[in-house]
């Protein structure tokens, strides 16, 4: 996936919440950051301690006063918001905003935040070309800026790194099946010695468990030969006694 992000903050509030941002743009690749009117002078010193190793983004960013020159170097914007707003732009999902990226028909995408207290205005979301819901618990939608921003950036790695997630454990040989019996024998046969089946009626329904439980597993050779010495050790402790 080749296309290039920025996020766009229109009139932020607190300081804190760009250094945030920052480091979480940086945190998933991002380097792109694009502010509009902020509420304070840019950058404070609250920008600079929450960035942490990040504020090279903060040096970097650029700072507007009209919404419309942010956003000129994007082929499309797709604007964040915790409600569904009555105007004729398309809302979309998650799920629909990985598609759209899965398409790769966009060379550059903007992704625009509102201002911590009210978010972004109908008149800000009229520059965008889709209108993006972060789903969230129905008793509370509003997230904090830095943390919509951390998702958002979070989703778009996923998709650009799809290696990143593929698990890839040990290549282990399950251990075959009549080596898994010898355990049971072998195990069934200490439990006889030491009368573990009683009431006798029992020991049928027991065994059944008992198969259940260790058939299951998928053990490798060596693992079944650490079960099969905890028993043996376990039963010669008992012997000594």
């Amino acid at each position: 996936m080749k296309i290039k992000f920025g996020i766009i903050l229109i009139k932020p509030q607190l300081g804190e919440n760009i250094g945030a941002c920052a480091r979480s743009m940086k945190n998933f690749g991002i380097k792109n950051l694009k502010i509009v009117s902020p509420k304070f002078s840019f950058p404070n010193h609250k920008t600079k301690v929450t960035s942490v190793g990040a504020f090279d983004i903060i040096k970097k960013a650029k700072v507007y006063n009209k919404i419309e020159d942010s956003l000129k170097t994007f082929d499309t914007v797709i604007s964040l918001s915790a409600r569904r707003r009555d105007i004729n732009k398309k809302h979309i999902s998650i799920s629909d905003f990985s598609k759209l990226l899965k398409n790769n028909k966009y060379k550059s995408v903007g992704l625009m935040f509102g201002q911590e207290s009210s978010g972004l205005s109908n008149k800000d979301l009229s520059f965008s070309n889709y209108i993006l819901q972060i789903p969230t618990s129905k008793n509370f939608k509003s997230l904090n800026l830095s943390h919509s921003v951390t998702i958002i950036c979070y989703e778009i790695f996923k998709l650009c790194n799809k290696k990143n997630f593929k698990k890839e454990g040990a290549k282990l040989s399950i251990s075959p099946k009549f080596k898994i019996s010898k355990l049971i024998d072998h195990l069934v046969t200490l439990l006889d010695k030491n009368h573990f089946f009683l009431p006798k009626e029992k020991k049928k329904s027991m065994l059944l468990n008992i198969n259940n439980l260790i058939y299951r597993l998928e053990p490798n050779d060596k693992e079944v030969r650490i079960l099969a010495s905890i028993i043996s050790s376990l039963h010669k402790k008992k012997d000594k006694r």
